[in-house]
């Protein structure tokens, strides 16, 4: 586990290194997703007197736990060294929940299935029923445990492949601009477009925005976009006092500066 003492600097910022597709599953906004996966240790008051210094980690280990889950946070507190992971950049994202793939390596090759999960921090992406791997949970000296059958992940840029829905075969695709300026997907072999599932809208609030119910303390969109707030040059007691219609009748008494 490598901490890092930061002087006179920007504090370090983890979304940066969050994908957007986590973030929207998660539903959450930017600030809770900060707030739960950072690990600061200790930081100097925040007081004009005081420098501005903090010890935090700065280099997280990202896997199938979210980064904002208590998971996550204990796989990132171990002291076990582990070998470095490099991440090969991708400009352009194409998986998404939803997808058909195609699996080009291990015992499932040639296979086909769902993507059912996306780690866009470590290129992953996890299909249905395929690439599965057993463990054991719950085991201890007089119980042999539970055997869990899990997906593992595979990587989106030689290991799985997206499948061309007009004739279910594998194939590369690349993003496009149709005439009305939408950007699409469209297999290179064939042309046609890919267009991305409604899966992909799911997060862990609802399987849809549309099929999503409005509850007693939701708030409404309109009330969210209203700008209700009109600055004044005022105090909040006097601010309050003239809204509730209250007077200020009393007199202060006076008072010397030396």
């Amino acid at each position: 586990m490598r901490i890092t003492t930061i002087l006179h600097a920007k504090r370090h910022n983890i979304l940066e290194k969050v994908g957007e597709l986590s973030k929207a599953f998660g539903n959450f906004p930017d600030s809770y997703v900060k707030r739960a996966s950072e690990q600061v240790y200790w930081e100097t008051p925040k007081a004009p007197q005081y420098t501005k210094a903090a010890i935090e980690k700065r280099n997280f280990r990202f896997t199938t736990n979210r980064p904002w889950t208590s998971q996550f946070r204990m796989q990132n507190m171990s002291n076990m060294k582990r070998k470095k992971v490099f991440v090969e950049p991708i400009e352009n994202w194409g998986f998404f929940r939803g997808d058909r793939v195609e699996v080009l390596i291990g015992k499932d090759k040639g296979k086909q299935g769902i993507v059912n999960q996306v780690v866009q921090e470590r290129n992953w992406v996890m299909v249905e029923g395929l690439n599965c791997h057993l463990r054991i949970v719950g085991k201890e000296k007089d119980y042999p445990g539970v055997v869990i059958r899990s997906e593992a992940p595979l990587l989106v840029t030689n290991q799985v492949a997206l499948v061309d829905p007009t004739d279910l075969q594998a194939t590369e695709v690349e993003w496009r601009f149709t005439e009305e300026g939408e950007k699409v997907r469209v297999s290179k072999r064939t042309g046609r477009i890919i267009p991305i599932p409604k899966a992909n809208e799911e997060t862990m609030d609802y399987k849809g925005k549309k099929l999503y119910m409005t509850r007693e303390k939701d708030t409404d969109v309109d009330v969210a976009q209203e700008i209700s707030f009109k600055p004044k040059l005022c105090t909040f007691e006097m601010d309050i006092m003239e809204s509730m219609g209250i007077e200020e009748d009393r007199i202060p008494k006076k008072t010397f500066w030396y």
